[in-house]
């Protein structure tokens, strides 16, 4: 697994809460379950171990050990499997279990490469290496896009939004050069306003004035049951921050950095562009309210 920035951070441009009793708003009711196919999900029964090769990582709290890009993890097997799958959190390696690649890896295995492994061809690995980093990227954008085009509020960006998540797909069904050659942050560039808009019209049903945290260094912020229903949080240093029971409802989340994180008792229902990967990273309990297309991390 690498050694990456916090989730989905290249994607942002540098009252205590009675949660049981809280109804349901008409834009979470109008969502669809983040609309997210098998396609944008790790599927790694399917994928040639790819975050386990093509990556590195550095010897940290995250990894016990220093790996290069290009040289395969010591613990992946022939089958392409983790060999300490279930006990990675106490072999030293928590970095493996907070990464998503967004159904990048079976779809450089099976589509782009046709089901050929690195092993069977090794002529393919250095090619079949730099193709992943730049999928995965492409699999965040079309992740994000799926979930706006569920925001019933956003509607008068779906056509933009469809546009946009077409062309992100065509371009992942390209060939190994192809995608390689992209200019993914001038990608990024032209899908991060769309996605703002979508957010903001989301947001502006929210009562008050929600707060903007956009890009704001909050790391160990005592946030505990603060009231942050339809803030910004966009690229938010939050690593050890207390947001317990801190109301999060449709707050954007989009690269904000949850690392540790306390969640618990937090109400994050309807919270955008939340991904599961942040989840992991964070700490929270059998209280904290997910939505529905996210499940709750084992090890809460």
């Amino acid at each position: 697994m690498p050694n990456l920035p916090a989730p989905a951070a290249h994607l942002e441009d540098t009252d205590h809460p009675a949660h049981q009793s809280r109804a349901v708003g008409p834009e979470q009711a109008n969502r669809t379950a983040l609309a997210v196919g098998q396609d944008l999900r790790a599927d790694c029964a399917n994928c040639f171990g790819l975050c386990c090769a093509a990556l590195p990582f550095a010897r940290s709290a995250d990894f016990a050990v220093d790996k290069p890009a290009g040289q395969p993890c010591s613990h992946l097997r022939r089958d392409f499997r983790c060999g300490i799958h279930t006990r990675l959190r106490d072999s030293g390696y928590q970095g493996c279990t907070v990464f998503d690649c967004f159904g990048a890896g079976q779809k450089v295995s099976q589509v782009t490469f046709g089901g050929v492994d690195w092993r069977r061809a090794p002529e393919t690995a250095r090619s079949m290496f730099a193709v992943f980093p730049v999928m995965r990227q492409l699999q965040e954008l079309l992740r994000h896009l799926t979930e706006a085009l569920g925001l019933a509020a956003a509607r008068p960006v779906h056509e933009e939004l469809r546009t946009a998540r077409s062309r992100v797909d065509g371009l992942t069904r390209g060939t190994a050069e192809s995608i390689t050659a992209l200019d993914v942050n001038a990608l990024r560039g032209e899908v991060n306003p769309l996605l703002l808009r979508a957010s903001e019209l989301v947001r502006a049903g929210v009562p008050g004035r929600p707060r903007d945290h956009r890009g704001a260094d909050l790391m160990g912020a005592r946030l505990a049951a603060a009231d942050l229903r339809g803030a910004s949080l966009r690229g938010a240093l939050l690593v050890a921050a207390d947001l317990s029971g801190a109301d999060l409802r449709e707050a954007d989340l989009i690269g904000a950095d949850l690392r540790d994180a306390d969640l618990r008792g937090a109400d994050l229902t309807g919270a955008l562009f939340l991904t599961q990967a942040q989840l992991d990273a964070a700490k929270g309990d059998a209280a904290t309210r997910l939505p529905p297309a996210l499940r709750r991390p084992t090890h809460w």
